[in-house]
C-alpha cells in the first residue's frame, strides 16, 4: 500500500512539472508571425486620448440635429439591446465558470420499507447531506473560467461594432440627405433662371434678334431640369425612411442642416499608426478569438491529466449496515478518488488536435483582418485627403465658370457674334461644377465618417 501511494504521489508530480503551461495566461504568439510581433509593438506605445480613435462622436459629428438622431438610434436600436444581452449572457456564463470552483452540496432524502414472507415492515431512512470538490490541480477550471473571461471580452467587442456602425450609418444617411437637398435647392435655383432665360430668348425673337430654334433650345433645357427635381425628391423620400428604420419609429420627414461644414481632426492628414487598429471592435475579437483558441487548447490538453475529487457525505439514518435502528443516528463518510485517462478510442487525441488547427486558424484570421483594417483605414485616408484636393480646383472652376456665364451672356444679348448654344453650354457647365461641388463634399464627409469608422471610432 505505502509503494502505491508513493508511486502516485511521484505520478502525480510528473503530470504536474509537465502540465506547468497549462497555467500560463494567453499571450500574442509573437514568434509566430512577422506581423503579429509588428502589432504586439505597436500595442507598447501609449495612445493618446486626444486621437481620432479614441474621440467621441459627438466630438466628430458636432451638428446639434445629426446628435440628436444618433442618440435617438442608440436608444432605440434593437441590435444594440441585443448585444448588450449578449454580454449579460456572457458574464452569467463567466460566474458559473468561477463557481465550478466551490464545492458541489446536495440533499437527497430517501426511505423505503421492504416485507419478506409476512415479517413486520420495517421503515428504513436516510437524510444524506452529499458535497464534492474538484481540485483543479491541472488547470482544468481554470482554463474554462479564462476561456468565458475571454467570451465576456468578445460580446463586449461587439456591442462596440454595433454601437460604431449605429452612429456611422445615422451620420451616413444624415449627410446623403444633406446632399440631396442642396442638389435639390440648386436645381430649383437654376430652373428658375433658366425659366427666365426662356422669357428673355421670347423677347429677343420678337425683336428680331434670335430665331425659334433658339427658344426652343431653351425650353428643353428648362424642361430638362425640371425633370431631375421629381427624381431627387423620390431620393429623399427614399433616405427619410431609411433614417426612420435607423432610428426604429414611423417613416416621417426628417429636418437637415444647411450648413455643409464639419469637423475634420488634424491628425488625418498625415497617416494612422498600426496601434489605432487595435481600437478596432473587429480587430480587437480577432485577437480575442486567439486568446479562446489558446485557451481552448489547454482545456483539450488537460483531458490526458487525471481528475482528483474529494467528496464527503455525513447525514441522519436509522439504516446502519443491515440493521434498522430506531431510533436513528448520524453518519459521515470522507472519500478521494483520482480518475485518470487511459483509452478513450482516440477521443482526446482528436479533440486536441482540432483546438491546435482551430488555434492556427484564428491566427491566419487575425492576420487577415489587420491587413483588411489596414486597407480600410489606407482607402478612407486617401479618399479623403484626395477630396480635399479635388474640392480646391472645383472651387476654382465654379469661379471661372460664373465669370464665363457672365460674359457669354452679355456678348449674346449684345449681338457679339456668340451663339445661344454657347450660352447654354456655359450654364450646363456651371451647373455641372456647382454639383461636383456639392457631391465632392460628401465623398469628403463619407471619406471622414469610414475613417472614423475604421479606426475603431464611434464611442
Amino acid at each position: 500500500m505505502k509503494k502505491i501511494i508513493k508511486y502516485s504521489v511521484l505520478a502525480l508530480f510528473a503530470f504536474a512539472l509537465t502540465g506547468c503551461q497549462l497555467y500560463k495566461k494567453y499571450e500574442l504568439p509573437k514568434d509566430e508571425s512577422p506581423l503579429v510581433e509588428e502589432y504586439a509593438k505597436a500595442l507598447e506605445l501609449q495612445p493618446d486620448s486626444t486621437t481620432l480613435p479614441y474621440l467621441g462622436w459627438k466630438q466628430i459629428f458636432q451638428d446639434t440635429i445629426l446628435q440628436g438622431y444618433i442618440e435617438t438610434a442608440l436608444a432605440n436600436n434593437k441590435d444594440l439591446e441585443n448585444a448588450r444581452l449578449n454580454i449579460d449572457i456572457a458574464n452569467a456564463q463567466l460566474k458559473g465558470a468561477k463557481l465550478s470552483y466551490f464545492p458541489s452540496v446536495t440533499f437527497s432524502p430517501n426511505g423505503g420499507s421492504a416485507s419478506y414472507g409476512g415479517s413486520h415492515m420495517n421503515w428504513s431512512y436516510t437524510l444524506p447531506l452529499a458535497a464534492a470538490w474538484e481540485i483543479d490541480a491541472f488547470a482544468k477550471l481554470l482554463n474554462k473560467k479564462r476561456g468565458a473571461q475571454v467570451n465576456v471580452e468578445l460580446m463586449q467587442d461587439y456591442e462596440q461594432a454595433v454601437h460604431s456602425q449605429i452612429v456611422c450609418g445615422v451620420a451616413s444617411v444624415y449627410y446623403s440627405l444633406v446632399m440631396l437637398h442642396q442638389q435639390l435647392g440648386l436645381s430649383k435655383r437654376t430652373s428658375e433662371i433658366w425659366k427666365e432665360q426662356v422669357e428673355t430668348m421670347e423677347l429677343l425673337k420678337n425683336a428680331g434678334r434670335t430665331n425659334e430654334a433658339a427658344v426652343v433650345q431653351s425650353r428643353a433645357n428648362y424642361y430638362n431640369i425640371m425633370s431631375t427635381i421629381p427624381t431627387l425628391e423620390n431620393s429623399i423620400n427614399q433616405l427619410q425612411n431609411t433614417l426612420s428604420l435607423l432610428l426604429n419609429v414611423y417613416p416621417q420627414e426628417w429636418a437637415v442642416t444647411g450648413d455643409l461644414t464639419f469637423t475634420i481632426p488634424e491628425e488625418v492628414v498625415n497617416g494612422i499608426p498600426i496601434s489605432y487598429l487595435a481600437t478596432r471592435p473587429d480587430v480587437r475579437a480577432l485577437e480575442r478569438s486567439m486568446a479562446a483558441a489558446y485557451y481552448t487548447t489547454n482545456s483539450a490538453r488537460t483531458n490526458f491529466y487525471p481528475s482528483i475529487v474529494i467528496s464527503a457525505q455525513g447525514g441522519f439514518t436509522n439504516l446502519l449496515g443491515s440493521i434498522i435502528k430506531n431510533p436513528g443516528d448520524w453518519f459521515i463518510q470522507l472519500a478521494g478518488s483520482i480518475t485518470a485517462p487511459i483509452f478513450s478510442r482516440g477521443v482526446n487525441i482528436a479533440t486536441l488536435e482540432a483546438a491546435k488547427a482551430q488555434q492556427k486558424l484564428a491566427l491566419h484570421n487575425f492576420e487577415y483582418g489587420v491587413l483588411t483594417a489596414s486597407a480600410d483605414v489606407s482607402d478612407a485616408l486617401v479618399a479623403y485627403n484626395k477630396g480635399v484636393e479635388q474640392n480646391k480646383y472645383l472651387q476654382l472652376q465654379v469661379d471661372q465658370l460664373e465669370k464665363s456665364v457672365d460674359y457669354t451672356n452679355e456678348l449674346f444679348l449684345y449681338n457679339q457674334s456668340t451663339t445661344y448654344l454657347e450660352v447654354l453650354t456655359a450654364r450646363s457647365s456651371l451647373l455641372q461644377a456647382q454639383l461636383s461641388c456639392i457631391t465632392n463634399w460628401h465623398d469628403r464627409a463619407s471619406a471622414l465618417i469610414s475613417l472614423y469608422q475604421a479606426v475603431g471610432g464611434g464611442r
